[in-house]
């Protein structure tokens, strides 16, 4: 299994200081965040656990799964959510060439555009892997590069959807930007998860809010 930070330490965040990985405030504001999808009934089904909590997120969306689940990607923007692109085919920047990677990040902007006239400059690379000179191109076209603060871990099949919750609201503070995936994989963990997470910030007096 691959290894992953939970909670992403301060030397990490000094280092990669270019990227967004939290969104410091005085008013207990956190911003959920939510990758891979639209993906048919768990992407409704999460839609449907925030509206409880009139709680808003920022939903980092895969191309290929905007073409496939127009409608579902339409009901993200009319309930006030956040667009983020996360490429074209969810690709690994590591694994891949710059301009092909810089290209499957534009056809999925592409998609945005033409779909539903979406134009949004947040970005979040796949598995967190983008390589210095892929970040710099996206940088200089405007992107905002949204990395995390806290990781769910709800993708990782090997743990309890226990563990996921705890994962979140032990590290969670002011300004956090969390992570959960709206995906097949993760619907154990999350369907577990998240609403405990949700009932667990609004008794803590926390606020929802978008990334911009």
């Amino acid at each position: 299994m691959s290894f992953y930070w939970v909670k992403t330490n301060s030397f990490i965040k000094r280092v990669f200081s270019k990227y967004c990985w939290d969104i410091p405030n005085n008013e207990k504001k956190i911003y959920l965040t939510f990758d891979d999808g639209p993906t048919p009934e768990i992407t409704d089904w999460v839609l449907s656990e925030l509206k409880k909590f009139d709680a808003k997120a920022t939903f980092f969306c895969i191309g290929k799964n905007i073409k496939a689940n127009l409608s579902l990607f339409e009901k993200l923007i009319t309930e006030g959510h956040s667009i983020g692109n996360h490429t074209m085919n969810h690709v690994n920047g590591w694994k891949s060439h710059t301009n092909d990677y810089i290209e499957n990040v534009k056809n999925c902007a592409t998609v945005l555009e033409e779909k539903k006239n979406v134009e949004t400059l947040l970005f979040r690379p796949p598995y967190g892997k983008i390589k210095k000179e892929q970040s710099k191109i996206l940088r200089n076209l405007g992107y905002k590069i949204i990395m995390w603060d806290v990781l769910s871990a709800d993708f990782d099949q090997s743990i309890s959807p226990e563990k996921c919750l705890e994962n979140v609201t032990k590290n969670v503070k002011s300004g956090s930007v969390i992570v959960f995936h709206d995906s097949i994989k993760a619907s154990q963990n999350l369907k577990f998860a998240l609403p405990k997470t949700l009932h667990f910030l609004k008794e803590n007096g926390f606020a929802f809010d978008i990334i911009h």
